[in-house]
């Protein structure tokens, strides 16, 4: 667990952010707002696979979480009239799980597997096969008595995910026909989506605040929608029927949030590179010891934002803080390496 007092956005469970994030879920292209160029890629894929009478070739999404490849993946369903099964790496603990999956598809039926990352490395030998000649290859027996016996699999398409793309194999990666990379939105896109949101949770927003909102927001839809929904309960607690900037302000302050989008957790690394290393370079194992935290969140999750700031820079001897961060946190520069 981590030391920090508050957990991030990113890691709060709250009890009905499935419902949320579902209800505000884009039900068509035209609703899902950013990634313009996957979705062009997507609908050619797609049309063209529609007219050949195919199933369109396995797909992979990459990218930070909250970026909508799960939303991405339901609209491909959509688009091909098709149910989608939904599963993730981590649970598919044995190859019988897999191939229990496997062998119940329809033909034409999505599978989606999100952080297909954490697939153990022997069920992902079952799944070779499996994408590249539709047969299942089971096992049956042990020693000089075991045989394989192979199962045709109706046409389906896999759809995976994942935050991790380095962490794929080698022959998992070769054998998906698409690969795009998600990246982080714009102000003006989170913008439109905060718009979209709000009129779908029937509370308005000024102007002013959703420019606000859209700039704390770290370039996540998902992270721009959960706080919409803080501001929302905050305005209706005191009985105001708008969004404003002030009412974001104060609805920020409560959960710690700044005025650039910083957690608390940012400031910690942040506050914690300057008092105990003097500002970098430090290796990114050591400032995970200092902060009590995995060295894979910082990596995914805040390191990112914080150099998208220009609040850190990563040197071939470590991380450094910039005078961006010193300025930002108020603290004298009066120890600040040059770099």
């Amino acid at each position: 667990m981590s030391s920090f007092e508050e957990k991030s956005i990113f890691q709060k469970n709250f009890e009905d952010d499935s419902i949320f994030d579902l209800a505000l879920r884009p039900q068509k292209w035209e609703d899902f707002i950013g990634q313009e160029k996957i979705k062009e890629n997507l609908k050619i894929l797609l049309e063209a696979a529609k007219k050949r009478k195919e199933v369109p070739e396995h797909i992979l999404f990459y990218g930070p979480a909250g970026l909508g490849k799960t939303t991405l993946s339901y609209l491909i369903a959509k688009e091909l009239s098709q149910p989608i099964r939904i599963t993730s790496g981590p649970t598919i603990e044995k190859m019988a799980d897999l191939a229990s999956i496997l062998s119940s598809l329809n033909p034409g039926e999505i599978l989606f597997i999100d952080e297909i990352h954490r697939l153990n490395k022997n069920i992902e030998e079952v799944l070779y096969p499996a994408m590249e000649n539709r047969v299942l290859n089971l096992v049956v027996g042990k020693g000089v008595t075991a045989k394989v016996i192979q199962i045709k699999l109706s046409p389906f398409t896999l759809v995976g995910a994942t935050t991790r793309f380095a962490l794929l194999s080698s022959p998992l990666r070769s054998r998906f026909g698409a690969i795009f990379r998600l990246d982080f939105y714009e102000n003006e896109e989170i913008e439109k989506i905060i718009e979209r949101s709000s009129l779908l949770l029937k509370i308005e927003i000024e102007e002013e605040g959703k420019k606000f909102l859209a700039r704390v927001s770290r370039g996540i839809p998902r992270i721009a929608n959960r706080l919409l929904k803080r501001v929302r309960d905050y305005a209706q607690v005191n009985n105001s029927e708008k969004i404003t900037k002030e009412i974001i302000r104060k609805t920020l302050e409560l959960i710690e949030i700044d005025e650039v989008g910083l957690e608390a957790a940012d400031r910690k690394i942040l506050e914690v590179l300057i008092k105990k290393f003097n500002g970098g370079p430090v290796g990114i194992k050591t400032i995970a010891a200092a902060v009590n935290e995995e060295k894979e969140t910082i990596e995914e999750i805040y390191e990112p934002f914080l150099m998208r700031l220009g609040f850190l820079e990563r040197t071939p001897k470590g991380r450094m803080v910039t005078p961006a961060a010193y300025k930002h946190l108020g603290i004298k520069e009066k120890n600040l390496k040059i770099f």
